[in-house]
Order: structure tokens, then C-alpha cells, then sequence
């Protein structure tokens, strides 16, 4: 490792000096030795790959794209290869590197092992067979179905155990800062893997949130994160919360219904659940298969997640609680909470711009 070191700059040897924390588990050696990741070779991954072959990519972000291939041995990988090399690069690649050395959880994906030669910088994971949760309900897997009503639960529960983790169980806490469809991947199993650690931040001791330049998607961010920049763990329930509902009902979180209006899933999904229409609120897809008070109780949850004052919404503890139907007496107040009982609302619509993208990266924000 400190051969490679070498050819990465002073910009890598700081990023190295960064993450070389992250794999320092000396309080948890039971973790540490279930790391197995490992540096790999740009010749390695480019063989792998056939080249970063463009029949290879699997899906394309801010960051960059990520490309399906298959090593020596058989097994096959999903790498994630940086756009452009640039100094935030850079750091985007020492955070998400960093956090995934640090959490080890069934719901959040592994590391597999990391590429830092030049001015590439390539992370490598698990390859996930069934993708992401976006392919499965706007994506190339939506028409097939796959997503019944029972596995769509245990994604809800696995991706909010994930989280859970994430900002309870982690040392310092983590706010993930973007959860949404994409960003949560489904193994062989239709298990839940929460990913995508670009964004991420750890919370120091005490904090109750840390004030950030604003980054994120549209339709998952929370009102005082989009405004403020005020990032807590509650903001990434807020986006847990859209998460839920779109999972529910298959709709996306910003539905565009002319060429000048919009309407977010709040804004639909709230006036059909305070008339107690919650199978209006389900997934055509589903044929009205599912299990009604399973149903109810994910829509009730999202709502209470999605709601814009942050001091209303559950922690990611009362989350899994409640979507396991743990408790029965927080189960039966959760509809009598007043979000459900207020029949004034907003006409839910607002004006878009037909050139906005739904991503929001630093340099399109100003907020500190």
C-alpha cells in the first residue's frame, strides 16, 4: 500500500491519511476482521470491465458511472469510477471510502475495495443482481413486477435498519444525506442494501446536526436541509419518509403534471390518507394484493417521516419499530396524530422549469 501511496500527489496522500483512520478498528477487532476489502490494480478493474466497456454501465450520477464486471475468479463486481478528478472529487472519494471502512451491516453495502492510481479513482462493491429500487419501480425492471407486496416490507424494513444503524449504532453517528430509490440496492434475495456514501457526514459527539453546503435530490430533501443547509439525522428520515411512500404507491417523489406544474407525493398522498383511502394510495402494480394493515401502517409511517417540521418526525429506531408493528398502543395513536386529522391543505402545485435537474450538487447552491 505504501507503493501506491507514492503515485497519488499530495492531494492522495492526504485523502490517504484521511482514510487510513477508517480502517483502524482497534476498538472493534471483531469489525476489523470482517473487512475484507482490498486495493485493486487499474489493470485489474480495466480487464474486469473490458475497458469500462459502455455495455458494462450500469447507471450514471453526479459522481460519475458504475460498471458490472467480473474478475479472475468469477465473482462478479459493480465499480464505481469518479467523472472527473478534481480536488471535491477527491474528497467525495475519501468520504464515501471512509464511511464504508467504518459500518459493517447486512442492510448497508460493503466495500469491496478501492482504485487510486493517477488520477482515477474507482471504488469497488458486491454487484447487486436486481439492482437498484429505482429499476424495480420507474426503471428497466418495473414492467416485469417483481416487487410483490411482501418483499417490498422487507426492503422498507432492511433499508430503515440500515439507516438505523447508520445514526445510532455508528461511531461517530452518519447522516447519509442522500436516501432515495436509487441509492438503495436489492441483492439476489430482494434484500435491501442502503449505498452510496458520496454525500455522507459523520456527526461529532453532542452535535445535534452540522450546517452544510446543500446536496441531495429533489423530492427527498427535507425542507431545513434545502433552505438552511441544516443537516441532522432527522433529514435523512425526511427522505426515508418520500422513500416509503414512493415504495407504497410506485408514484416518484416530484410528478410532473403539465408542462408548467408539478405535485409532490405529500400533496397526494396526504388528502387520500385523511379520508382514509389508503388502497388509493397503493401501488397499481400490486392488483390490490397486499396486507391492508401492513399497507396502512407504511403510508402512516411515511407521512409521519415526510412531515416539514423536523421535531414531529421519529427517529430511525421508532421507525423500525413501527413498521415491524412492534407496538401495538404507538401503532393505533398514529393515526389520531394531527397531521392526519387537518383538512387544511395546500393546493399541492407548484411551477417547474423544464431545464431543472432533479440533482443538486455544491457549485448550484450557495448555502453554508
Amino acid at each position: 500500500m505504501g507503493g501506491r501511496d507514492g503515485q497519488m500527489g499530495v492531494c492522495g496522500r492526504r485523502w490517504w491519511a484521511c482514510c487510513g483512520k477508517a480502517f483502524d478498528h482497534g476498538k472493534d477487532k471483531k469489525k476489523a476482521a470482517a473487512a475484507t476489502w482490498r486495493v485493486f490494480s487499474l489493470k485489474e478493474l480495466h480487464l474486469a470491465t473490458n475497458n469500462f466497456n459502455y455495455d458494462n454501465k450500469l447507471g450514471e450520477g453526479g459522481f460519475g458511472s458504475v460498471y458490472w464486471g467480473q474478475l479472475w475468479d468469477g465473482s462478479q463486481i459493480a465499480v464505481k469510477r469518479l467523472k472527473v478528478w478534481s480536488n471535491k472529487a477527491e474528497m467525495e472519494f475519501a468520504v464515501e471510502v471512509e464511511i464504508l471502512g467504518r459500518v459493517r451491516h447486512k442492510n448497508l453495502l460493503s466495500l469491496r475495495g478501492y482504485c487510486a492510481e493517477g488520477q482515477e479513482r474507482l471504488i469497488v462493491y458486491d454487484y447487486m443482481p436486481n439492482l437498484s429500487l429505482l429499476s424495480h419501480l420507474h426503471g428497466q425492471h418495473s414492467a416485469e413486477c417483481l416487487l410483490d407486496w411482501g418483499r417490498r416490507m422487507n426492503i422498507a424494513i432492511g433499508s430503515a435498519e440500515g439507516i438505523t444503524y447508520l445514526h445510532h449504532h455508528a461511531t461517530p453517528h452518519i447522516i447519509h444525506r442522500d436516501i432515495k430509490a436509487s441509492n438503495v440496492l436489492v441483492d439476489s434475495d430482494f434484500e435491501a442494501q442502503v449505498a452510496d456514501f458520496g454525500f455522507a457526514k459523520l456527526i461529532p459527539d453532542g452535535a445535534t446536526h452540522v450546517t452544510t453546503r446543500v446536496k441531495g435530490t429533489l423530492g427527498y430533501l427535507a425542507p431545513e436541509y434545502a433552505m438552511l443547509g441544516k443537516a441532522s439525522e432527522s433529514c435523512d428520515v425526511y427522505s426515508f419518509g418520500i422513500l416509503l411512500l414512493e415504495l407504497a404507491s410506485g408514484k416518484k417523489p416530484i410528478e410532473k403534471l403539465n408542462s408548467t406544474m408539478k405535485r409532490t407525493i405529500i400533496d397526494w398522498a396526504l388528502p387520500l390518507v385523511r379520508e382514509k383511502k389508503f388502497a388509493e394510495v397503493a401501488d397499481p402494480k400490486l392488483k390490490g394484493i397486499y396486507v391492508e394493515a401492513e399497507l396502512k401502517r407504511v403510508i402512516l409511517v411515511a407521512l409521519i417521516c415526510a412531515q416539514s417540521s423536523p421535531e414531529n418526525r421519529p427517529t430511525m429506531l421508532e421507525v423500525v419499530e413501527l413498521l415491524k408493528g412492534e407496538s401495538k398502543e404507538k401503532l393505533s395513536s398514529l393515526e389520531n396524530e394531527e397531521l392526519f386529522r387537518d383538512v387544511t391543505s395546500s393546493q399541492g402545485l407548484s411551477s417547474v422549469d423544464d431545464n431543472s435537474s432533479d440533482f443538486i450538487s455544491e457549485e448550484k447552491v450557495a448555502t453554508e
